[in-house]
């Protein structure tokens, strides 16, 4: 079998590595010791990072032989592939499988302080200890070792990993392939409470903003989307998130209101009309009919109104929660550097649900059913309202 071409010396790779006795596959660059591998399973380029600067050459060895066994049964890389390859996965939403695919490759990729991959682990060695650990490790950071940098502290991300995990080992144990599921009594990192909710001052300037710049000729010096302003009024007043407003569609515009499809277990709700809402739409909708209806263009339009989109891109297809968040993040940058806004007073396109669920008049009860939450805690991690109380009366 041909052995390929002779590595040229590379000076960058640390002064403790024989060059000559580097292992196939293994590679140097930008710091890291990463494996690559042309067509890995799936059809797609393997790049994954396994060592740092202070990996030994037999953990080169050690590393790049792991790898070559890695998909045996009863790693916790198999696992991965394996739900990655389930119905349930492909259930998932485009951009959660996304996630979860980064999720995997950070747990699976993670160099333990013996020089070990945590995805050549069998899924048998993973206890509750380890898991707990590798929540603390994440949330609290670790300083450096001769296998990997320092980590900074990031307890939302040791989060997002530890649900994954969790949620990927109990698949595991319903199809045979673990015995039992670690990750069940594992205590998650505190995070801190970032809503980003803006106040009703900065709401309105920033809505007053993205309406002017709105009504600029696109893609003009100073100008702004013109959607930005309406989807600012229905994530307020129907109390959305982003995504829930890219999915609403002619089938959500009811005689009475806006019919809220909610994610993430939530119920759905009617939201009265109001002129402002009314006026939203509305413009959504004429912007929707000119994109489908431009000269030169021919787009099929849906006949189902549950099929057209409220909310599309240029090319006429449904916009993207992705491309909603990019076009955000430029507008409210824009606000800040001209002054609209202070820069302590940003807030986030998810923040305008806070303040729609803060402003819903009422009761705890009747925020909730505004929001659609299944429990109060959750309308008390939305509602940011002071309770106004009696003082206590002597008896």
């Amino acid at each position: 079998m041909s052995m390929g071409r002779k590595r040229k010396f590379n000076p960058e790779i640390p002064t403790h590595i024989d060059q000559l006795a580097l292992p196939r596959g293994i590679y140097w660059h930008d710091g890291r010791w990463f494996i690559y591998k042309p067509h890995a399973e799936g059809g797609r380029p393997l790049r994954r990072t396994v060592a740092y600067k202070g990996a030994r050459l037999s953990d080169l060895h050690a590393i790049v032989e792991a790898q070559i066994n890695r998909l045996q049964r009863g790693t916790l890389r198999y696992l991965f592939d394996r739900f990655h390859e389930s119905m349930e996965f492909k259930e998932l939403a485009i951009g959660t499988q996304g996630d979860y695919r980064r999720y995997a490759d950070v747990l699976a990729g993670y160099i333990r302080r013996d020089g070990t991959i945590l995805g050549d682990v069998q899924v048998d060695r993973i206890t509750t200890p380890v898991a707990q650990r590798l929540v603390e490790v994440f949330a609290m950071g670790r300083p450096a070792n001769r296998h990997q940098p320092a980590l900074p502290p990031t307890p939302s991300k040791a989060n997002h990993l530890f649900r994954y995990l969790r949620r990927t080992l109990a698949w595991g144990v319903r199809s045979g392939l673990c015995a039992s599921n670690p990750a069940v009594g594992v205590r998650q990192a505190r995070e801190a409470k970032q809503h980003r909710m803006p106040t009703p001052a900065a709401f309105d300037l920033v809505l007053a903003f993205a309406r002017e710049r709105g009504a600029r000729s696109s893609h003009t010096k100073g100008s702004c989307p013109s959607y930005i302003a309406p989807v600012m009024v229905l994530a307020y007043s129907a109390r959305l998130r982003g995504i829930e407003v890219c999915a609403l569609t002619d089938a959500h515009r009811l005689k009475e209101g806006v019919h809220g499809e909610r994610r993430k277990g939530s119920r759905d709700s009617v939201t009265l009309w109001d002129d402002e809402m009314t006026a939203a739409w509305d413009e959504l909708a004429a912007r929707r009919s000119a994109i489908w209806n431009r000269e030169g263009r021919s787009f099929a339009v849906p006949l189902r109104p549950e099929n057209r989109v409220l909310l599309v891109e240029q090319t006429g297809n449904r916009m993207a929660k992705s491309s909603l968040d990019s076009s955000w993040q430029r507008f409210i940058t824009m606000a800040m550097l001209e002054g609209v806004i202070e820069k302590q007073d940003r807030f986030s396109l998810h923040g305008l649900k806070h303040r729609g669920i803060t402003d819903t008049v009422g009761n705890r009860g009747d925020k909730q059913d505004a929001a659609g939450h299944q429990s109060p805690a959750t309308t008390g991690r939305y509602d940011h309202d002071l309770p106004v109380v009696k003082p206590p009366r002597r008896r």
